[in-house]
């Protein structure tokens, strides 16, 4: 293919060294003369492992060359990359003033280009950037229309610091966000050669996919500086801790914990956030990140209260209280937490639970809804049509099978608040999911 790539700093400069390797013709663009003029000569702008030589090696083959023209570039290529930096401004925003002017430089070539040319946005931008900048500024400028007249994708790149060539050629995974098929393919014909999923979605997921990439990383750094600062208090080694830990890819290191729901309940994860804190703050070790967990659940709880109270409804019946679907347990459980809110405003509710019986409930459950809350027992029909026929906002608190399917049942009065997305592919106004 034919390339042009906007911005020759490290993601730019790796990315031409490689996909020039890969036998594209490659234009690199910027508007600084040093950067331009290093790469004519073959030299590499930045130090990265591999991308000297490769740089050298494609200038010489004539597969790689760099210009500050843009109309040149863009004349001479059929899809560019932008790869300009998008740094903090000093409240934590950012600053896309690079991205601007380059879409406007890019809209102006587009102007009196014949043919369909592909914009690809690599530069790292919050959701919806590219819907008001990017877009907008290459229509303005252009005078022709995202998605008929060019394409538009956006494509964020997961490249390390010392690993970026390797992990140019090894992703995770290749995302494409695209606003049109066309787009998309063209984008996707670049990468068929990488041994990496390809995934292709709506272009405010894949903006939103590489931070949510990045605060998760940061977060895992932080999370285990501050076991290991408490693990050192304790006289531990940390690291044979986080080598144990990280040996479970069933539980910890997996897709499991990482779907949006309701607050965490049960018996064990309240309890030990707070004991393990508590034992942190014993040994004066600060650990904000840890003390901030349960806070963080309480605020999920009161968002999930704000929805039910947004609905405008009084009668509410409650599908599934137990902590986890096919449980009993109803001990820290959030729905209970929120159908003691709901009680406290005078709200009329009724409660449904197959796998909560009273009459069978043994030890500490039993102990626990017989002392504890014993008002809710009183609550609790026997059968899901006792608890629809009483709602108007029907809440679903767990993932039961038995509920799938439940909207299909509603009466046009009725309103779904839906805190474990029992439906995916469910929309509409009698329906409204706490996190989707």
């Amino acid at each position: 293919m034919k390339l042009s790539i906007f911005g020759l700093g490290y993601v730019g400069a790796v990315s031409a060294a490689c996909l020039a390797k890969e036998g594209h013709d490659v234009i690199g663009v910027d508007p600084n003369e040093t950067k331009v003029s290093l790469i004519q000569k073959g030299v590499s702008p930045i130090i990265e492992e591999s991308v000297g030589e490769m740089i050298a090696e494609t200038v010489e083959a004539g597969t790689l060359t760099a210009t500050h023209d843009v109309k040149y570039a863009i004349a001479n290529s059929d899809l560019s990359l932008i790869c300009v930096g998008t740094p903090s401004q000093r409240n934590g925003s950012l600053d896309l003033r690079h991205v601007r002017n380059v879409c406007e430089q890019i809209g102006e070539a587009l102007r009196d280009r014949d043919g369909f040319h592909v914009v690809v946005a690599r530069s790292t931008m919050l959701p919806g950037s590219m819907r008001t900048v990017v877009i907008p500024v290459l229509e303005e400028y252009s005078g022709k229309r995202a998605g008929v007249d060019f394409g538009v994708c956006n494509n964020p790149e997961f490249l390390r610091e010392g690993t970026a060539v390797k992990d140019f050629y090894h992703p995770p995974k290749t995302v494409i966000g695209e606003t049109d098929d066309r787009s998309g393919e063209v984008l996707a014909s670049l990468y068929k050669g990488l041994d990496a999923p390809l995934i292709r979605t709506d272009i405010e997921t894949a903006e939103m996919v590489k931070y949510t990439d990045n605060v998760w990383h940061a977060l895992k750094v932080g999370f285990a500086n501050e076991i290991g600062s408490i693990s050192k208090a304790l006289g531990l080694d940390s690291h044979q801790v986080m080598d144990i830990f990280c040996q479970d890819t069933k539980l910890n290191l997996s897709p499991y914990y990482l779907k949006p729901g309701f607050s965490f309940g049960g018996s064990c994860l309240p309890k030990d956030v707070r004991a393990l804190t508590y034992k942190a703050h014993e040994r004066d070790v600060g650990v904000p990140i840890l003390d901030a967990i349960m806070p963080s659940n309480e605020l999920h709880l009161r968002r999930g209260l704000d929805m039910v109270i947004a609905t405008g409804n009084k009668k509410i019946s409650i599908l599934g209280f137990s902590f986890k679907a096919g449980t009993d347990d109803l001990r820290e459980s959030p729905v209970v937490e929120l159908i003691e809110r709901l009680l406290g405003k005078g709200y009329d509710v009724r409660v449904y639970d197959r796998n909560v019986r009273v009459a069978s409930l043994v030890g500490a459950n039993r102990d626990y809804i017989l002392n504890h809350i014993p008002h809710i027992s009183k609550l609790m029909v026997d059968r899901i049509e006792d608890a629809l026929a009483h709602a108007e906002t029907v809440v679903i608190g767990n993932a039961s099978p038995e509920f799938e399917g439940l909207a299909d049942r509603l009466r046009p009065n009725q309103v779904i608040v839906d805190l474990v997305r029992v439906s995916p592919d469910r929309a509409g106004p009698q329906y409204q999911g706490i996190c989707w």
